[in-house]
């Protein structure tokens, strides 16, 4: 077993001072953080209270009144130096994310490598907020656009990336000269305080990044209608998210939304079936299934199906599952034991239903949220797993006989985040990324999520964007002069 770091107690970050939870009045001002894999308590995490909140709330407004006239230039080097801060702590970083979160260490190595990419991207773009002159029709008058910040950001991240999640939220509003509070995952803070660490050591102004935690919706319905929130983005569950947005929108604040999703993964009948159940296997068990565009809903083209069924089986029976410490391991827990009584019942209802249960199904072992990578074939279009995210490690594996069949399916669900084809046609590739209702589509590979490149969904996944230009928008009110010269 890898592992030479120990587990910190996690604090609040407020005004730039790490500090425990203040005023609780009965309530818990901390809560156990559990490893996922061993079960074991590793440590605590300071619950935020009301009177918290409010000091963030005031640190924010205080911060943002320094950060937004601090030069471009000045908030880009900054940024670049807590930058290569993240990439001096990456190995420390990852394994600590590892006994949080339970993912392999190379996969939270990469994680915590691609936030470094990812501060590094948009502080090159706080440099590139340009505005610009409009032509006038009449002489002597001046039209300027010119892009400010928003103001104070509210932002809420999940557990299943601690620190992906959080750092496109942050440094978006960073490079535009926001404040933050940042309303980290309970269950995975510790890397989460890490990236704010780096920020930190860095040298950000007081009160520019806060980081907080505790009860989520006591947290949100505090911070969302406060008048000195004046940008909500959330990460999480559609459920949830239509929540938050109701809120948000109430209060006339603007929102951000990635939520959920269930990707279609098409194989048609022309693709290279080895290389699509090699990338296809990679990308669906990792992180255990607990990631937002994994590929959910396999669709594979008849006179292929069971040659790819049989091919993608074997694979996923030589994955090895265990603690993500551990050398050689490719698919660690479940980030909770609610995961895997959601696996068990999926299977279970799959299966009642008349499924082929093909590989997996199963908890491993007593010890740890251990759920055996799965494959199910011969589904009924009423089975729970093809109408709800899975969100871990099943694969349910469906035929299909022509391209307006498979395009149907693919639409038919309410989420649009991620959408998976392969082919060799480049006519049938181009149709599929035309026809089908995403806010992503890769085609032949998996290329989403890099910092350059738009990252967000439509329907009921959500909207806007937090990769790309696009991220930025988001972060930036359009203020429009014109003047007559004097």
């Amino acid at each position: 077993m890898q592992h030479s770091v120990s587990y910190p107690d996690v604090q609040l970050f407020i005004d730039g001072q790490w500090r425990g939870g203040s005023n609780h009045g009965g309530a818990p001002a901390t809560q156990p953080i559990i490893n996922p894999a061993t079960e074991e308590t590793i440590g605590t995490l300071a619950n935020a209270s009301r009177a918290d909140l409010d000091a963030a709330l005031a640190a924010a407004e205080k911060g943002f009144a320094v950060w937004r006239h601090t030069a471009a230039h000045e908030r880009y080097k900054l940024m670049r130096k807590a930058a290569e801060l993240l990439r001096e702590r990456a190995e420390s970083i990852a394994q600590i994310m590892t006994m949080e979160q339970g993912k392999p260490l190379p996969e939270a190595r990469m994680e915590t490598q691609a936030a470094a990419d990812t501060i590094d991207w948009f502080a090159e773009e706080a440099r590139r907020q340009y505005g610009r002159l409009i032509p006038a029709r009449a002489a002597g008058v001046q039209q300027i656009v010119h892009r400010e910040p928003v103001g104070v950001v509210a932002a809420f991240t999940p557990w299943n990336f601690p620190i992906n999640q959080a750092v496109r939220k942050v440094s978006a509003a960073l490079a535009a000269g926001c404040a933050v509070i940042l309303k980290g995952p309970e269950e995975t803070p510790a890397s989460c305080a890490a990236l704010i660490k780096a920020y930190e050591d860095a040298g950000l102004p007081k009160g520019v990044v806060n980081l907080v935690f505790g009860v989520p919706a006591e947290i949100s319905s505090y911070l969302i209608p406060h008048p000195i929130v004046k940008k909500i983005s959330f990460t999480g569950s559609t459920v949830v998210g239509k929540q938050l947005a109701a809120l948000a929108g109430a209060h006339m604040k603007r929102v951000t939304m990635e939520l959920g999703g269930h990707a279609p993964a098409v194989v048609f009948e022309d693709a290279d079936v080895d290389v699509a159940v090699k990338l296809l296997s990679g990308a669906k068990f990792r992180n255990a299934g607990q990631v937002c565009v994994s590929p959910t809903r396999f669709l594979v083209h008849e006179d292929i199906y069971a040659r790819f069924v049989d091919g993608f089986t074997e694979a996923v029976q030589a994955i090895k599952v265990g603690n993500g410490l551990d050398e050689g391991v490719r698919m660690g827990p479940l980030a909770n034991p609610r995961r895997v009584e959601a696996m068990e019942a999926l299977t279970a209802d799959a299966v009642s239903k008349g499924a082929t249960l093909r590989a997996g199904g199963s908890r491993i072992g007593n010890k740890g949220y251990f759920f055996q990578p799965t494959v199910l074939t011969d589904l009924p279009a009423d089975a729970r797993i093809l109408n709800e995210e899975p969100f871990g490690p099943i694969v349910p594996i469906m035929p299909f006989s022509s391209t307006e069949a498979v395009i149907e399916e693919a639409n038919r669900l309410p989420y649009g985040l991620a959408a998976y084809a392969y082919t060799t046609s480049s006519a049938r590739a181009d149709e599929f990324a035309r026809r089908v209702e995403s806010g992503m589509v890769s085609i032949n590979h998996h290329g989403l999520a890099l910092p350059e490149t738009p990252f967000g969904g439509i329907k009921d996944s959500g909207y806007g964007s937090e990769g790309g230009t696009e991220a930025m928008e988001a972060y930036v009110n359009t203020k429009f002069v014109t003047q007559l010269g004097v």
